[in-house]
């Protein structure tokens, strides 16, 4: 792909903030996941994945409260917004959001590598070939959501739905890497990322390339919060 160009509409909605937790009354805390979209990218005026987590921002779904974070197609610096975030927020579950041209259907990542040699430039114009996302980490980390369980909820809605292997060497699989390092200490925490096709409004620009109403993909990722807090709620997770 060529140099990117910035969206037109990248300033039409103000960026996303997480909420902090409410460390003074540790009673209270009201367990929260952090979803984490993108902006556009490559020529793009929407990143349904932005739109999806803009949608849910602030949303009680299950024991879950969703707080929302944008995040820019910049790879060092979407992967330090990430891990600040939660070491700022301390969620109890963190799940990335990303944009999949081509894809027909919602795709659960497994895995994902300390690789950044991504197809195109970032939006600040730079492109990496063959550098880890975190040097000295180790090569890869496994999801750590309940997969199957998120693929059977969304069968039951109809929701087209896959698992996938990698989530690639662009910046959603730099974003998912560096959320799994940032907890490798609380491995009890959910983390994970989903993959999203077109929007049905980016269909118009690429009618050749499979594409999913928001809506749809508005419900698939709520479908997928509740799956997770529903796991770690029966798996006696005790940060949530």
């Amino acid at each position: 792909m060529g140099q990117s160009r910035r969206p037109a509409d990248r300033k039409a909605a103000p960026p996303l903030s997480v909420r902090t937790r409410n460390r003074a009354h540790p009673a209270r805390r009201e367990a929260s996941i952090l979803l984490a979209g993108f902006e556009p990218f490559h020529g793009e005026r929407r990143n349904p994945s932005l739109e999806v987590a803009r949608a849910l921002d602030g949303e009680m779904i299950g024991t879950l409260r969703v707080s929302s974070l944008q995040l820019p197609v910049v790879y060092a610096t979407a992967a330090r917004r990430i891990t600040r975030a939660i070491a700022r927020i301390v969620p109890a579950a963190v799940l990335g959001l990303g944009q999949a041209a081509g894809r027909p259907a919602i795709s659960l990542e497994r895995v994902a590598i300390n690789l950044a040699d991504g197809p195109g430039r970032d939006n600040a114009g730079r492109r990496w070939t063959d550098k880890p996302v975190i040097a000295g980490g180790p090569d890869a980390y496994f999801a750590r959501l309940p997969l199957r369980a998120i693929l059977q909820a969304l069968e039951r809605r109809h929701i087209p739905a896959s698992l996938s292997l990698s989530a690639g060497s662009f910046i959603c699989n730099a974003v998912m890497y560096a959320a799994l390092h940032q907890l490798r200490r609380r491995p009890t925490v959910p983390c994970g990322f989903i993959h999203l096709p077109y929007d049905t409004h980016q269909a118009l620009r690429h009618p050749a390339q499979p594409s999913m109403p928001l809506e749809l993909m508005i419900d698939a990722v709520r479908t997928a919060i509740a799956a997770i807090g529903r796991s770690a709620n029966s798996s006696g997770q005790r940060e949530i």
